[in-house]
């Protein structure tokens, strides 16, 4: 055997040996808790055969506590690039076979180098990560290692879309990366998140709680909103985020990947000049409303168990990837608070760093009063969304179907900030406030003085109705561009967008702003 044939063939070895990861038995081990590896994964992930490889001879330089007894090749991560749909895009997932996925320095490097080359190439870049944190044998190495991902992160942010899949634990400082990126999905039962674990929480508070109950998928996808999507199983969360990446473009200098439409751009939906309720009090489904106007009815939603008040996703109109933020009136009435606001503008603000359209689906008749949301903030977390909206230079169309009160008008992409085109139905209401609070206020002497002061309140409310309750007010000074019958919704806003297809609108030259936070 000549000398080139002997090193082609230890080559061929050491590829084999570095693809086992952490051994058969890690790997039995990490199948028999229901979770595939992290090649398996990335597999599932990229197009068949598109997954090119970087640093698989990686080591670790770690001497503390024994770790040179204990070297694998690649260290606990596998990095490099590959395809989604025919499109560029750069992964590294951690391999808890090696280690517990601890990240070490090296593992650090190797994630810094994909994270690095996909700012290079314009391309998304997407963390799997299953990970027992950082390797204590390394000490402050390690935390480094972390420190210098997140600073990563924070200059990728806005530049190129970052995706984190969480498919097992991800504790202490290793949750500041994926609270970095755009979008984060977590495994049910699987996965979990936090900053301290249960075993600290009851030394330090006392408090008994079970991981699940302190950072699991359910917690976060309902209470915290720290994720944005959740999984039963992990072919279901790979699916979701190719899924994802087919509304959003691969970086901040291009558009979203446009589709061929097959569903007619004018096609009518009568059953929506009758959705709206005679009783103003009374509910219906914003869903349907998105679902009737959207193209082929397909809407891929976005922290959909978390402030449902508020509805975010992504849709596509005649094939062109838009955001569609929409309050819900099934839900407290489709109020804003403070987790509605704050969801709505980080989703507003990532439509915008990615150049995609923004319809807004109005019907708010105010934000939720009491001491909880006073407590909590709702000022700042309102002025947010408030912020997002009056930052944004893409596209911006705004449909108002029926209430749109007092300061929550304003924050949903009203005229004043720069909504490029503002529709309503004549169903809108568009006022300060509703006829019943504004008549209190407006006439509360004369109602005192009257015979029959309910009675003179109800005249005085219809006649508030009459002046109000309509989109005309608004209409008579510029504030709404037209009025439009409901089952034309489709047709107008992708008529709109075609019409804003060239906008061009730049914010003052500044460091960035200063966002209230």
């Amino acid at each position: 055997m000549s000398v080139q044939t002997e090193k082609i063939k230890e080559l061929v070895e050491l590829r084999a040996k570095a693809r086992l990861g952490g051994g058969e038995k890690a790997i039995e081990k990490q199948h028999a808790k229901g979770k595939y590896t992290a090649r398996e994964r990335i597999d599932m992930l990229l197009d068949p055969g598109s997954f090119e490889e970087m640093d698989m001879f990686k080591l670790h330089r770690c001497t503390n506590f024994g770790m040179e007894k204990k070297q694998y090749l690649g260290d606990g991560v596998v990095t490099g690039s590959g395809t989604i749909d025919g499109r560029l895009v750069y992964v590294f997932a951690q391999d808890f076979t090696v280690n517990g996925g601890s990240l070490s320095e090296t593992m650090a490097e190797k994630i810094c180098k994909v994270m690095d080359q996909a700012m290079k190439m314009g391309a998304p870049c997407i963390g799997l990560n299953d990970s027992g944190g950082a390797r204590i044998q390394e000490g402050i190495n390690a935390l480094g290692g972390f420190a210098e991902i997140f600073q990563r992160n924070i200059m990728a942010s806005g530049v190129i879309p970052q995706i984190s899949g969480i498919f097992g634990p991800c504790a202490g400082g290793a949750v500041y990366s994926p609270a970095l990126t755009d979008f984060t999905l977590m495994m049910e039962g699987t996965s979990y998140m936090f900053l301290t674990g249960p075993k600290v929480v009851k030394t330090v508070t006392g408090e008994d709680v079970s991981q699940e109950d302190l950072g699991g998928a359910s917690v976060h996808a309902t209470k915290s909103g720290v994720t944005h999507f959740t999984a039963a199983t992990e072919e279901e969360g790979i699916a979701t985020i190719r899924t994802l990446l087919s509304f959003i473009p691969q970086n901040n200098m291009e558009e979203a990947p446009r589709v061929e439409c097959t569903d007619p751009i004018d096609r009518m939906e009568d059953a929506l000049n009758e959705i709206i309720p005679d009783n103003p009090n009374k509910a219906y489904d914003m869903y349907e409303v998105i679902g009737a106007i959207v193209d082929n009815g397909e809407f891929f939603e976005v922290q959909k168990d978390f402030a449902r008040n508020i509805i975010v996703g992504f849709a596509r109109f005649n094939g062109q990837s838009v955001g569609i933020v929409a309050n819900q009136p099934k839900c407290y009435a489709g109020v804003l608070d403070c987790n509605a606001s704050r969801k709505g503008a980080r989703f507003v603000r990532f439509c915008d760093c990615f150049n995609i359209p923004l319809v807004t689906l109005v019907d708010v008749p105010g934000f939720l009063p009491g001491t909880g949301q006073e407590y909590n903030a709702v000022i700042l977390h309102g002025a947010k969304l408030l912020y997002a909206y009056g930052e944004a230079t893409v596209p911006k169309v705004t449909v108002t179907l029926r209430k749109s009160y007092g300061g929550s008008h304003i924050v949903m992409s009203c005229k004043q900030l720069r909504g490029d085109l503002n529709y309503a139905w004549p169903s809108a209401e568009i006022a300060v406030m509703g006829a019943e609070g504004a008549v209190a206020v407006l006439y509360a002497k004369e109602a005192k003085a009257a015979e029959d002061p309910q009675a003179f309140l109800k005249e005085k409310e219809d006649e508030y109705n009459k002046l109000f309750t309509n989109p005309y007010q608004a209409a008579k000074y510029g504030y709404i561009d037209d009025v439009i019958e409901p089952r034309n919704t489709r047709f107008r806003v992708i008529r709109a967008l075609a019409q804003l297809k060239t906008k061009s609108q730049s914010n003052p030259a500044k460091k960035h702003g200063n966002i209230p936070l």
